[in-house]
């Protein structure tokens, strides 16, 4: 069975372009023309995956996500937008979307970014021991089923992208992740481009689970490689 998308955007041409190129790749392509209507067809609806306008009628695209996350923290969005600062992409990363593409795109790297995230959820809801392992190791628990971490007992709501950056920092734990390996990992594919995503996103990351971002515990920058979780404090400086 094909894999069903709804397209959510008020520009006639853009929305079209996507409806005809996905559907030629195979996908089953629902559309919206406005937030709201693209909000309740999310809800009252079963998607594989929601691509999604920022600046719409109604209600615009951070405030779509954030409320489908509320009733489907699951379902994989990749916002499509104009807004590309780095102030709007922490933004729709805060309210839970997964990948972001700046406008004007080349269709070919959105149909890139739709595989990827389809493979990535993909295996998670096959993988039963995924779904259903907590994964402990020194002051950090995390649950994957709720998409949920404890740090020193705290749990703590995690995105999905967040969750699974901390799970593939988990598995290495103690040793540095190159942000390739993550931005391989995590979105199943290695660009340059994309490495201030990557940033963006342990950015939030090291908000919800630092005191002091300043001075981390845990999630430490390794220079000019990437990452390295330190799941036992090591009363360390960040490197």
């Amino acid at each position: 069975m094909s894999k069903r998308l709804l397209v959510v955007d008020d520009d006639d041409e853009i929305r079209e372009l996507l409806e005809f190129d996905l559907s030629h790749s195979g996908y089953s392509v629902d559309t919206a023309t406005n937030g709201l209507d693209g909000l309740n067809k999310a809800v009252t609806n079963s998607y594989d995956l929601v691509l999604l306008d920022v600046m719409m009628p109604k209600m615009n695209g951070f405030d779509v996500c954030k409320n489908l996350r509320k009733s489907k923290p699951d379902i994989p969005v990749l916002l499509l937008t104009a807004k590309g600062t780095i102030v709007d992409k922490t933004q729709g990363f805060d309210c839970g979307a997964d990948d972001y593409l700046v406008k004007p795109f080349d269709i070919q790297e959105v149909l890139l970014r739709v595989k990827a995230l389809l493979r990535r959820n993909s295996d998670n809801s096959d993988d039963k021991s995924f779904k259903q392992e907590i994964l402990k190791v020194g002051d950090i628990e995390i649950f994957p089923e709720s998409l949920e971490t404890a740090i020193e007992g705290k749990k703590i709501k995690l995105t999905p992208t967040e969750f699974e950056i901390l799970y593939c920092l988990m598995q290495h734990f103690n040793e540095s992740v190159s942000l390739a390996v993550l931005l391989d990992e995590v979105w199943g594919y290695d660009s340059d481009e994309d490495v201030r995503m990557v940033r963006v996103h342990v950015g939030g990351l090291r908000q919800k689970i630092e005191k002091d971002t300043k001075n981390p515990k845990y999630l430490h920058t390794v220079t000019n490689v990437g990452y390295k979780l330190t799941p036992i404090p090591d009363n360390g400086t960040e490197e």
